[in-house]
C-alpha cells in the first residue's frame, strides 16, 4: 500500500490527527535534507513534502523563494532531489512528496520522472502548476507507479469546482487556507471549519490545511478541523536561521516536535 494512504489510515485507526512538514529540498544542502528528514520522522511528522527548488516558485512566499534559491545555489538538481530521497530510504519510511513545478518534470520527461520518483521511494506529487483538466496522462502513469496525484483546493474555489478537483486528487486534499502565496501569518483563516466541511461533502479523502500555520497554538486550532495541519514556511525559516550550523537538526526538530506534540494532543 502507499505509504500515504497507509499512515492516514493509521492515523484514523488511532483517531489522532497527521503533521505534514515542507522544507525545501537541498536547503542549506541535500545531506542536511536527508538528516532533516530522518530527524523529523523520529520527532512526530507523519509525511514530509520536499520542494524541489525552481527558479520561478510563484506559489510562494519569500521564505520558500529564498529556501529555493539556497537549493539551487549548489546546483540543486532534481535527480540529485530522488537520489536524497533513496538515501532516507534507508533509514526511514516516513512518506515523501515532492511539491514540484510542471516544467522541471516536463524537462525530463513525464513517464521518466514519474518512474523515477517511484522507484526512489517517493510516495505522491503536489504539481503546483498542472491543473484537472491537463492531467489525464500524469494521473494515469501515477496511479500505474503507485504514486498519490494531490490536488490543491483554495478558499476562492467554487464548490462545484471543488467537487470536479476531489473526484480527480488521491491520498489526500491539500486546501489552502488563505489566498496567496505561502507565507507565517498571525492568525488562523476564520472560515476554516465551514470551508474543510465544504470539502468533506463531495470527498471520503483525508483534509490537509496549510499555508500560514507557523505556532504550535496555531497548528493545535487547524487540527481540531482538519486531518493533517501542513507546516512549511516556520520550519524552513528555523532552517535558514540556523544554515549550516552544527546544531541545525537538533534545534529544527525541536521546533518541529513542539509542533507535533500540539497536534497530537487533539
Amino acid at each position: 500500500m502507499n505509504r500515504i494512504v497507509n499512515k492516514f489510515a493509521q492515523l484514523k485507526g488511532a483517531g489522532q490527527k497527521g503533521f505534514i512538514v515542507y522544507i525545501g529540498a537541498g536547503d542549506p544542502n541535500l545531506e542536511a535534507t536527508r538528516d532533516l528528514a530522518i530527524a523529523f520522522d523520529q520527532a512526530g511528522v507523519d509525511i514530509l513534502e520536499l520542494g524541489v527548488p525552481f527558479s520561478d516558485p510563484l506559489a510562494d512566499g519569500l521564505v520558500n523563494q529564498l529556501a529555493a534559491q539556497r537549493g539551487l545555489e549548489p546546483g540543486t538538481t532534481p535527480p540529485e532531489v530522488l537520489a536524497t530521497v533513496a538515501a532516507i530510504r534507508k533509514n526511514s519510511e516516513i512518506p515523501v512528496i515532492l511539491y514540484i513545478y510542471f516544467n522541471l518534470i516536463h524537462r525530463v520527461g513525464l513517464e521518466r520522472f514519474i518512474k523515477a520518483a517511484a522507484k526512489a521511494g517517493v510516495d505522491g506529487l503536489l504539481v503546483l502548476d498542472l491543473p484537472p483538466e491537463e492531467s489525464d496522462n500524469y494521473e494515469a502513469l501515477m496511479k500505474k507507479n503507485g504514486l498519490c496525484h494531490i490536488y490543491l483546493v483554495a478558499p476562492t474555489t467554487p464548490e462545484d469546482r471543488i467537487e470536479f478537483i476531489v473526484k480527480r486528487g488521491s491520498g489526500f486534499i491539500y486546501y489552502i487556507s488563505r489566498e496567496g502565496v505561502t507565507g507565517m501569518q498571525q492568525q488562523v483563516a476564520a472560515n476554516l471549519a465551514q470551508q474543510v466541511a465544504k470539502i468533506r461533502a463531495h470527498t471520503n479523502l483525508p483534509v490537509a490545511v496549510g499555508f500560514g500555520i507557523s505556532t504550535p497554538k496555531q497548528a493545535k486550532l487547524v487540527a481540531h478541523d482538519a486531518d493533517a495541519v501542513v507546516v512549511g514556511s516556520a520550519v524552513v525559516n528555523q532552517i535558514a536561521e540556523r544554515g549550516k550550523s552544527k546544531d541545525l537538526v537538533r534545534h529544527a526538530s525541536a521546533f518541529v516536535k513542539s509542533l507535533a506534540n500540539a497536534i497530537k494532543s487533539i
